[in-house]
């Protein structure tokens, strides 16, 4: 039976953007919940290993998600997983309502969407097998692990190309892998790209299969010619997927602003169009996605809901001085 439960925050998504959220919100002795449809952590649980976090050299992504949780739940945090958010929409009164696939609505004064995004996969055997192995979406996360390696990117567009040519910075040799006999991306990352003499393109080709040594670590692809069906082997140590990402913003039910890849632009305190309704993490139109960025973004909108909560409570308008927020 479909249930109502009221906060003066929902949280969407428990990955570091969320959890970091909840933290902030749970020291400013908010009442908030965070829903997720899996498990705490987001895309770190994809991630072997992570080197650019502060304060860690290295520590297994499983590990720092852990970390974020225990941290989160210490102050009071309410995370529901199993729980998978169908809808956000404002009501007449201003509040909002999330609802989850189950029937159950959550009221809430101010909603921070985390929700991240999700990157395309190939949907090739042994992809996901061995992401984290040798698989990963996340050049500048996982570059550092490929030194004097020869590896693959797959893609044509400006985000696989710019990815091959930053991978150079740590790879011996880097093949770019495109189903055309043209890239898409743009000329001028064309030019540097083909300029680059560690960067071998190989045309008209699909990834078959991504294979495997006794450790489970990836050590060739299976690829084939998109023209003549004809097969062969890569022998390559990883390999990086750049066909496109989803970000999870097509929840919000409304109109709210937003860059022609569906990513949610916010003001400088994470508040999209929709007064109420933040925004922080992989799903924000931003320079780069980070776990980083993603904290950093969280602490802003969840210092900025208590804020938002405040003026509300003081008969204002939620508006928070001095931030050059949206006017109506």
């Amino acid at each position: 039976m479909p249930e109502t439960f009221t906060h003066e925050v929902v949280i969407i998504g428990a990955g570091p953007a969320g959890m970091c959220a909840a933290m902030y919100a749970g020291r400013s002795m908010l009442d908030a919940v965070v829903l997720e449809r899996g498990f705490p952590g987001g895309e770190l649980l994809n991630t072997e290993m992570v080197e650019d976090y502060p304060g860690f050299e290295h520590i297994l992504g499983a590990e720092l998600a852990q970390k974020f949780q225990s941290h989160a739940e210490k102050f009071g945090a309410k995370i529901r997983t199993g729980v998978t958010v169908t809808a956000v929409r404002k009501r007449p009164d201003g509040s909002f309502e999330t609802i989850s696939d189950n029937g159950d609505v959550y009221l809430s004064p101010t909603v921070i969407i985390t929700a991240g995004g999700t990157p395309v996969k190939l949907g090739v055997p042994g992809e996901l097998e061995y992401a984290g192995k040798g698989v990963s979406y996340c050049a500048i996360c996982d570059g550092a692990f490929f030194k004097q390696q020869e590896i693959a990117v797959v893609g044509g567009g400006d985000a696989a190309v710019e990815e091959a040519d930053f991978l150079t910075r740590y790879a011996s040799k880097v093949y770019l892998i495109h189903r055309r006999e043209e890239l898409r991306a743009s000329k001028i990352l064309q030019k540097r790209l083909f300029a680059n003499p560690k960067i071998e393109p190989i045309w008209n080709t699909a990834v078959e299969k991504v294979e495997a040594d006794a450790a489970g670590l990836v050590n060739n692809l299976r690829l084939r010619d998109v023209n003549t069906g004809a097969q062969r082997d890569l022998a390559v140590t990883g390999m990086f997927v750049f066909i496109g990402f989803r970000p999870n913003s097509g929840i919000v039910d409304g109109h709210v602003k937003h860059d022609d890849m569906g990513y949610l632009i916010t003001d400088a305190n994470m508040q999209t169009s929709i007064p109420g309704l933040f925004a922080a993490g992989d799903l924000r139109a931003q320079l780069t996605r980070q776990v980083t960025t993603a904290v950093g973004d969280a602490t802003t909108a969840a210092i900025a809901v208590e804020k938002f909560l405040k003026s509300i409570r003081e008969g204002g308008d939620g508006a928070i001085i001095g931030t050059g927020g949206y006017t109506s």
